[in-house]
């Protein structure tokens, strides 16, 4: 077996999200196969590329028209196959940094902003309705808030327990990721790996997205996306808000009890 091949599966996060898992991860590995030993090119710079190229994609669905949702469609996942390579990059050449991992989450974030705005007015052009407006800002700030909840939590729990954080990582740590699929598994290990895969589309989060947007640009129907994309994350967002709120209550019930 080729071993830049094998080093570079190894970078390959075993937890990826649904569709970067089996296809946009997958890419980004065999573009890397390519790059990765080129020094000019760093991680930092694979996530520039990756946010220009998600600016590029913007411009096109604003614009309009089949060919440029098309074009829009190729480019989203184009964007988030370079998001991969970046993570894939620093890992293979043992470079990863917080700066670095910083930028990746940052872009991600505007990322998804950008694209479901311009999907939303794009949707707007077409029937001249807000309906997919309001659909595009319920969605965004929704899936904002499952993030924001998670570090409202750290901070709350930090506040009365400085070592929150330590131990957080701790328990984290002893979970152990076993590889269960790759190249060195057999067919009937990565079918069964595949077919387990597919409950992640329930998470809604970037990986699905990416699937989600392209899809609706392919066959010209944004608002029915919409639908389902504000739906998803206002269930999801009320739903992990509610999850913090009970773990800080039993963390608070443990700390006087002990």
């Amino acid at each position: 077996m080729n071993v830049k091949l094998t080093r570079l599966w190894a970078t390959k996060t075993k937890d990826d999200e649904w569709w970067s898992s089996f296809v946009t991860s997958p890419l980004a590995i065999t573009i890397n196969y390519f790059v990765v030993d080129f020094k000019c090119l760093t991680p930092n710079k694979i996530t520039l590329i990756s946010f220009l190229t998600a600016i590029v994609s913007v411009l096109f669905i604003l614009a309009g028209g089949t060919q440029n949702f098309i074009i829009a469609a190729v480019l989203i996942h184009l964007s988030h196959a370079f998001d991969c390579m970046d993570g894939q990059m620093a890992r293979y050449r043992k470079t990863t940094s917080p700066l670095g991992a910083y930028y990746d989450k940052l872009t991600d974030q505007i990322q998804v902003t950008l694209w479901f705005g311009a999907i939303g007015y794009a949707a707007y052009n077409q029937s001249h309705n807000v309906l997919p407006i309001f659909l595009a800002f319920i969605g965004v700030a929704f899936y904002s808030l499952r993030g924001y909840v998670k570090y409202v939590t750290i901070y709350t729990e930090m506040s009365r327990d400085s070592k929150y954080l330590e131990t957080l990582s701790k328990k984290e740590s002893a979970v152990k990721k076993e590889d269960k699929a790759g190249l060195e598994f057999d067919f009937s290990a990565n079918l069964k790996w595949f077919i387990a895969e597919q409950r992640k589309i329930l998470s809604f989060n970037e990986g699905v997205f990416i699937f989600m947007l392209s899809l609706a640009l392919v066959l010209d129907m944004l608002t029915p996306m919409l639908w389902v994309f504000a739906a998803s994350q206002l269930y999801l967002g009320l739903i992990r808000g509610w999850q913090r709120s009970v773990q800080i209550k039993n963390d608070e019930v443990i700390i006087v009890n002990k």
